[in-house]
């Protein structure tokens, strides 16, 4: 009795699973865990002709169906001056298109802050690109720094108390 064809059948069975079930974690939509958010998080960003570096324990990313990536990191702002401090609290990088409230916002990097109530998002020589109403979660019990959670096909972004959703623009 030849044993080779069904054990070789067994294994190349065993090693397609273990393959899609791989591929289906490392590619499947939704929020990135902090592994992930680490490995593709640079340790510093560039804005306005500086470096600063993130924050890893307040970063968060997600991952879009077509398997292209948003990650939303706090940073170290103390070398910047008092006026770029109080809007630059966080950068923002996406490789899809994102509709956040009601404005849409290309694949790029970003700063971005909550200043009065409102999400403000800036180009990396801290221009204004758009700002848009953050009011606060009264339903939220232990505000983080920077929170990021799924809400149905979109996210919801927490700084601090300030929420506002985010999406892939269609």
């Amino acid at each position: 009795m030849n044993l080779r064809a069904p054990v070789t059948l067994a294994v190349v069975g065993i090693v397609f699973a273990a393959l899609l079930m791989s591929a289906q974690q490392a590619g499947s939509p939704g929020l990135l865990t902090p592994e992930e958010v680490k490995k593709a998080l640079p340790e510093s960003v560039f804005f306005r002709g500086e470096k600063a570096p993130v924050q890893l324990r307040n970063a968060a990313g997600a991952r879009f169906a077509d398997g292209k990536l948003l990650l939303i990191t706090l940073v170290d702002n103390s070398g910047y001056s008092t006026a770029i401090q109080e809007k630059y609290q966080g950068y923002l990088i996406t490789e899809v298109k994102l509709t956040i409230g009601d404005r849409d916002l290309p694949p790029g990097a970003y700063g971005c802050g909550v200043v009065n109530g409102k999400f403000l998002v800036m180009d990396v020589a801290a221009n204004e690109v758009f700002s848009v109403d953050a009011p606060p979660d009264a339903q939220l019990k232990r505000p983080r720094p920077l929170m990021l959670s799924a809400d149905g096909d979109a996210y919801r972004l927490h700084l601090g108390r300030n929420m506002v959703r985010i999406a892939a623009a269609h």
